[in-house]
């Protein structure tokens, strides 16, 4: 019963069997770029999953840093003061796959078949595979008070995350769709220069805890906002690939984790 996906998510408000429910998750990523599934978690899960984040908040690797918006290499081909080049901040903690521990709803679900039809349906790919490493799969971020997500794009189509605690203030996700296209090679430097002046619109997504989160941010800038307050922002990443036996590279691992296996 433990490994039982309806022990920890909640049909009624999203019915994973579901073609028709399924088929309007789909439009609505199409559409917008991001879905929201609020409810996803039975608050019984919710509480369970959290406090075993909790617990384990002490094995969280925390790292500080500086990147640019595409978490990419700096160009010396460009001016310091080109937009490419800009530096925003990033903080947070991280416990992998492998500290989660192995009766957790969160493997449950990352590794249930009707979950991943069900994403993979959503994202339009014929299927969805975990990360072949101990620990890029699953992901626990945590967010401590002044820790924030910068400015960037995701090298990624998708992501899914799943909210276990809001802070008392801040952390919130803010967002521009479609700012650039990847496709066309379209890097819109001016519009991307505007939105981290704080001279354009940003959209806001409310997210409240037990909330599964779909979004393409590829093309989308993003960012969570500094958490104000003592208590920790708590966020599950669910990785996958649309390949398997896919590896996060050893690089991005001790970047990301500090270690490799």
């Amino acid at each position: 019963m433990k490994n039982d996906i309806n022990k920890w998510v909640n049909s009624k408000s999203c019915s994973l069997n579901s073609i028709d429910f399924a088929d309007k998750c789909r439009q609505k990523l199409s559409d917008t770029g991001v879905l929201l599934l609020p409810q996803f978690l039975l608050p019984e899960a919710l509480n369970q999953i959290r406090k075993e984040a909790q617990a384990r908040a002490h094995l969280a690797y925390f790292t500080k840093k500086t990147h640019n918006i595409y978490l990419s290499e700096h160009d010396t081909s460009l001016p310091e003061t080109h937009i490419f080049n800009r530096q925003v901040k990033s903080s947070k903690g991280c416990i992998t796959t492998d500290q989660i521990q192995s009766e957790s709803g969160l493997h449950v679900i990352y590794n249930n078949s009707v979950f991943k039809k069900f994403i993979a349906h959503i994202v339009q790919e014929n299927a969805i595979y975990p990360y072949a490493d101990p620990l890029s799969g699953i992901n626990i971020h945590y967010a401590r008070e002044g820790e924030e997500l910068g400015w960037h794009f995701d090298n990624s189509s998708f992501a899914i995350t799943l909210l276990l605690q809001t802070p008392k203030e801040g952390g919130v996700f803010k967002y521009v769709s479609d700012l650039r296209d990847t496709n066309s090679e379209e890097m819109n430097y001016d519009g991307v220069e505007a939105v981290l002046n704080d001279k354009a619109p940003v959209k806001t997504l409310h997210i409240e805890e037990g909330t599964l989160v779909l979004f393409r941010g590829l093309n989308s800038l993003h960012r969570v906002t500094p958490t104000i307050g003592n208590r920790t922002r708590i966020l599950v990443v669910l990785a996958y690939n649309n390949t398997a036996g896919i590896s996060l590279s050893e690089s991005a691992r001790m970047t990301f984790f500090g270690r490799l296996s």
